[in-house]
């Protein structure tokens, strides 16, 4: 019998999988929140365990290997099993009043009003969760006034941005000496186990240009000061390729997929013509794609949200192998089109249940007739994973997502 590795990479080669191939939290965009969890947990029985955040922004949870096991899920993160130590870890209540661990390093400080702030180094508030809130806002844009004559402190106003403070578990430890290291030991255990592995590189440089300089003000700026969105781009790019470089050197033997991320994309269309996109990212795109290929027998994979489809086609002349999340519910979406379009290209990393309207306000048997179809419309022919378009956000009931997974397994002929 083959192994859920060997089913994810049949799906990628676009051949057919022996079932339907499973993600639910290898990256942060196929996740979980963290009190959605523990519903879930609570729902199923389990009681043993940890809910533990790697992604503090989101407050996304660690899907641990008794749930990934119990939903056959066959691709995880080549960080998961970084730091399992007690001292790595800390209690806090949730909103809903549940349990979970936040990591050590994450300290946000208690403000009056019940909210939670997280600051920069230097005192600057960069992230803020109001009280009774599931997720932190980022509060801070270093560039909204302008954009510096040099990118020489590139790194240092990085710092100043919540994503760059708070990365998902376990990047935060990036610059210390055991960390590459200690991330190829946790990738051979994921490998050892036998599931696909995913290495979340980030490499964004449109929703760096976002976060640094506000998101009204630099998608203004891609038609108003291209020149200036240029520089940085570059200026990003230079960043990004030492860490993939890095990446690709470490632990780039047992990465099945390096997933990069970059929204792109609002519910009626695009942030940018294509031709924007042309000139001002898919040169840098298609550089980090290359040099994944060139070194690697991985994947490639774009998380991009909203309504894509025209920069699709340039996408894929970019060298991405995989679309994540597959937004159906927007603007040119529709999967039936998507994937006579471009599924002998294209793997769909979603797309496999709506997470706007139906998983989290749909019947378990409406979820599951959903589930079905979008698995005869996506799965034909490989070129698929199964997951959710975007998280699982807290309020959605845990007897939807568990039907959702009977949905899968009914599907894959496994009899519940």
């Amino acid at each position: 019998m083959n192994t859920a590795r060997q089913q994810v990479l049949a799906s990628l080669l676009h051949r057919q999988p022996d079932g339907v191939v499973v993600d639910l939290g290898a990256t942060t965009s196929t996740g979980i929140s963290a009190v959605a969890y523990n519903n879930l947990k609570r729902a199923l029985g389990v009681r043993s365990g940890y809910t533990r955040v790697f992604d503090v922004i989101q407050q996304l949870a660690m899907v641990e290997d008794e749930l990934l096991d119990r939903f056959g899920v066959d691709v995880v993160s080549a960080g998961r099993n970084y730091d399992r130590s007690e001292d790595a870890w800390y209690a806090v209540k949730l909103a809903d009043g549940s349990e979970a661990q936040w990591p050590a390093y994450f300290r946000p400080t208690l403000q009056e009003d019940g909210a939670r702030e997280f600051a920069a180094a230097d005192g600057t508030v960069i992230g803020r969760m109001p009280s009774g809130g599931m997720f932190f806002d980022q509060t801070h844009f270093p560039y909204a006034g302008g954009y510096p004559r040099s990118f020489a402190h590139l790194r240092r106003d990085m710092q100043r941005v919540l994503w760059g403070a708070c990365p998902r578990g376990p990047w935060q430890e990036a610059s210390e000496p055991h960390f590459w290291p200690k991330l190829r030991r946790s990738a051979e255990a994921v490998r050892e186990q036998g599931r696909a592995v995913v290495l979340s590189v980030g490499c964004n440089v449109g929703e760096w240009g976002m976060f640094l300089r506000r998101m009204d003000n630099f998608l203004m700026d891609i038609y108003a000061e291209p020149d200036n969105v240029r520089r940085l781009v570059d200026a990003l790019a230079e960043v990004h390729m030492a860490t993939l470089e890095r990446a690709v050197d470490e632990v780039g033997d047992l990465v099945d997929v390096f997933r990069f991320g970059d929204d792109l994309g609002m519910d009626r269309g695009p942030f940018m013509s294509p031709r924007h996109y042309r000139e001002l990212f898919q040169p840098t795109h298609q550089h980090f794609c290359r040099y994944v290929k060139e070194h690697t027998r991985a994947f490639t994979c774009l998380h991009s949200c909203g309504s894509i489809y025209p920069l699709i086609p340039d996408m894929i002349d970019a060298g991405f192998d995989c679309l994540n999340p597959v937004q159906t519910s927007c603007r040119d979406m529709d999967p039936v089109r998507l994937k006579r379009e471009f599924g002998r290209e294209l793997t769909f990393w979603g797309g496999g249940c709506d997470t706007r309207r139906v998983l989290n306000r749909a019947t378990p048997a409406e979820v599951q007739e959903h589930v079905l179809e979008r698995l005869e419309i996506l799965s034909a022919g490989g070129g698929f994973v199964f997951c959710t378009v975007h998280n699982i956000l807290p309020e959605v009931p845990p007897e939807n997502i568990m039907a959702m997974f009977e949905a899968v397994e009914r599907f894959n002929g496994v009899a519940h």
